[in-house]
């Protein structure tokens, strides 16, 4: 039985198994206790690619479909999420805290990669005030898909994010200044303690 099952979130023309190898990296310097869960988003399913499209048009059935996914079970710690992935993440982040919450949505922690989010009038009520749940978000300094701005919007929606930027641009970062803190941070809601081996060898 693993400590944590991760649902894993990719972006926007991705699928679960294109998430599993830009995660490898990065997966390889934490422990093996955690399970990381990949899916695809349930467009992929009828040719269609993304979670959503521009102006966030599907958001409501991707909505319906993961909550529907999370209650079914077994059991998700934490969601991570890239890109259009981290972005939705923060938006179940948010819908998890608000008084409509569904039934299953009581993940524990957020990590959001190179993620951005939504000022869209519809969405407005899901921000009344910010997101108490643990969270990371790990952004690019060079990142020319998703500003580095963006990436902090998404961070401020968080009552006390752990923010993370390397020197890279729109990947999924495994040096030891990002692993190590997401190590970490996974530590607090599992049984292990201990982040990285000191001779791991990262990319």
């Amino acid at each position: 039985m693993p400590d944590l099952r991760v649902l894993c979130l990719h972006g926007y023309h991705g699928t679960g198994a294109i998430l599993r190898r830009q995660m490898a990296p990065l997966v390889g310097s934490l422990p093996a206790s955690i399970e990381f869960v990949n899916t695809d988003a349930p467009s992929l399913a009828s040719g269609d690619f993304g979670w959503w499209h521009e102006g966030f048009t599907g958001w409501e059935h991707t909505r319906d479909w993961i909550v529907e996914w999370l209650g079914a079970g077994p059991r998700i710690d934490g969601l991570f999420g890239f890109s259009q992935g981290a972005a939705l993440t923060g938006l179940l982040a948010a819908l998890r805290e608000s008084p409509r919450a569904p039934r299953g949505l009581d993940f524990r922690f957020a990590i959001m990669v190179g993620g951005f989010t939504s000022f869209l009038p519809q969405h407005a009520d899901l921000f009344p005030c910010p997101l108490t749940i643990p969270s990371v978000h790990v952004i690019g300094r060079s990142d020319g898909i998703v500003p580095r701005s963006d990436s902090l919007k998404l961070a401020g929606r968080f009552t006390d994010p752990l923010v993370l930027e390397h020197d890279g641009g729109h990947v999924i970062p495994a040096d030891r200044a990002v692993a190590e803190p997401i190590a970490r941070f996974l530590a607090r809601f599992a049984s292990f303690r201990s982040p990285v081996a000191p001779n791991s060898t990262m990319t």
